[in-house]
């Protein structure tokens, strides 16, 4: 009877042990799963993009990233100016996004970018902001001369589109050498809306897509369209990308209607 007891209490403390090895079996190996998982290294697109498609861009990045899990998005934000001179300079760029095509083609007659890896998506317009709380009524740019109008902002006309488009306006309605006491000039049409919201001018120059964005400002008018060069958006692939076919993908889905309706809900119109 002593002898069944042992045997019996061996037979047991075997299977116990054959069940506990084979759960830390499937728990290392599961977990070797996941940390492969984890591990897969994600390919990184660097994208130089003007300014006033922070919103829109950010929005559109959280849906590509998520459907694309292998994949992530960095966003470089500024003047296209300063941008297009940094992928002059060599800077490790996969796409470019301006805010103008002048931009875009100084990029194309240095080989930088191929023609046939460029193309227009967007169109803006362009527009002047008070802040919310202001009272100051403003209609047109001959209103900028007015008294109340201590300081207005635009971008950096060299490096900033919509600060070039803001000087062909003005130069149009022969204003801008008398308000130049006026202008404060702004690195990018964000830091322009900045100024605007924080009251540290009466009035600046953006687009209208960025007046849309805040609610600490107004439109107080929009600038007539035939005074300055039609805003346009080219967006293309940088020759020098060390990930061309990510590259060509997020290139191909910007113009896909997923994306284009992003743009448009933040105040974009897509180019004809």
């Amino acid at each position: 009877m002593i002898l069944l007891l042992v045997l019996l209490s061996l037979v047991w403390v075997a299977g116990c042990t054959e069940k506990a090895t084979s759960t830390a079996s499937n728990n290392t190996q599961s977990q070797v799963t996941e940390d492969n998982s984890n591990n897969i290294e994600k390919v990184e697109l660097t994208i130089s993009a003007a300014a006033s498609l922070t919103d829109a861009l950010t929005e559109i990045q959280k849906s590509y990233e998520a459907a694309n899990t292998n994949m992530k998005l960095n966003f470089n934000f500024g003047g296209s100016g300063a941008l297009q001179q940094q992928i002059e300079q060599g800077a490790p760029v996969d796409l470019f996004l301006s805010a103008a095509p002048k931009n875009m083609n100084a990029l194309v007659d240095k080989k930088l970018i191929d023609t046939n890896q460029q193309r227009t998506l967007l169109t803006n317009e362009l527009v002047v902001v008070v802040p919310s709380s202001a009272s100051i009524t403003l209609e047109s740019l001959g209103d900028l001369t007015k008294e109340n109008i201590k300081k207005m902002a635009i971008g950096i006309p060299e490096s900033v589109p919509a600060g070039n488009y803001a000087k062909e306006a003005l130069t149009h309605a022969q204003l801008w050498e008398s308000l130049q006491a006026k202008t404060v000039q702004a690195k990018d049409v964000r830091q322009v809306l900045q100024y605007v919201e924080t009251e540290n001018v009466e009035a600046g120059f953006v687009y209208k897509t960025d007046a849309l964005s805040s609610s600490k400002v107004k439109i107080a008018f929009s600038v007539d369209p035939n005074s300055y060069t039609p805003v346009q958006y080219p967006i293309g692939i940088v020759k020098s990308s060390k990930h061309s076919k990510e590259s060509e993908a997020f290139y191909t889905y910007l113009q896909s209607k997923e994306a284009l309706d992003v743009f448009v809900k933040y105040g974009f119109s897509i180019s004809k």
